[in-house]
């Protein structure tokens, strides 16, 4: 049984496990990355990290067309669920079985508002892990912090994390996350969007493949790894 990932650009992410589409922080109109519409994607469950324009994006517009549940923070599900939204609520450090596989929340340092402003909560990170076993972080919008090496000892097969400074981790950062996170392989993502955060992935997966065992990945948007 397949996993496949999807980098469809920024950190609008994708998952198709167990017969089961995932799309994580759903950013398509206004997305200078992506090569795809809102309109081209399907999903049974949207996952969000925070509340930010950048990662909330799309959610309405596809969970109305598609009937997807959301999962996310308490804050975020509240707000989504009083536009007709499914949702599933969770927060830091819990977790659930669904029928593609165990969701946890993790902690991310960052932040979280909605376009009016108003707080959207906890920005989080996910650790799933599918039905066949394979574990997969995605840290969302965040800093470096020293948990990570808590989550590696889930013995990761992949980990998306950003690379490009100013809002998150830059590659230094990034590389030290990897070294605490030990993931078999490993793909940044959240850079070269605005000019604030332009960085070189490839210099950077260079000093990843010299400084540690994991294997990393640069995606162009719409490419994919199979896992």
């Amino acid at each position: 049984m397949e996993t496949v990932f999807t980098y469809y650009g920024h950190a609008t992410l994708g998952l198709h496990t167990a017969e089961t589409k995932l799309i994580i922080d759903p950013w398509f109109s206004g997305n200078p990355w992506v090569k795809f519409s809102a309109e081209d994607v399907n999903a049974d469950y949207l996952l969000v990290t925070h509340a930010h324009g950048d990662h909330l994006g799309d959610t309405v517009a596809i969970a109305k067309r598609t009937d997807a549940t959301v999962i996310s923070n308490f804050e975020i599900c509240e707000w989504l669920g009083e536009q007709g939204i499914k949702t599933h609520s969770m927060h830091l450090g819990g977790d659930f079985q669904f029928p593609f596989g165990q969701v946890k929340l993790t902690t991310a340092m960052h932040g979280s508002s909605f376009p009016d402003k108003s707080y959207g909560g906890n920005p989080v990170g996910f650790l799933i892990t599918t039905l066949h076993g394979k574990k997969i972080y995605l840290a969302g919008d965040t800093g470096l912090f020293g948990d990570m090496a808590l989550i590696g000892r889930e013995g990761l097969d992949l980990a998306i994390i950003p690379i490009g400074g100013n809002y998150t981790m830059g590659p230094d950062d990034a590389l030290e996350a990897v070294k605490l996170l030990a993931p078999k392989q490993v793909v940044p993502i959240h850079y070269n969007t605005f000019e604030v955060i332009k960085q070189d992935p490839h210099t950077w997966a260079a000093r990843v493949s010299a400084e540690t065992n994991s294997e990393p990945v640069v995606l162009k948007p719409g490419e994919t790894v199979v896992l």
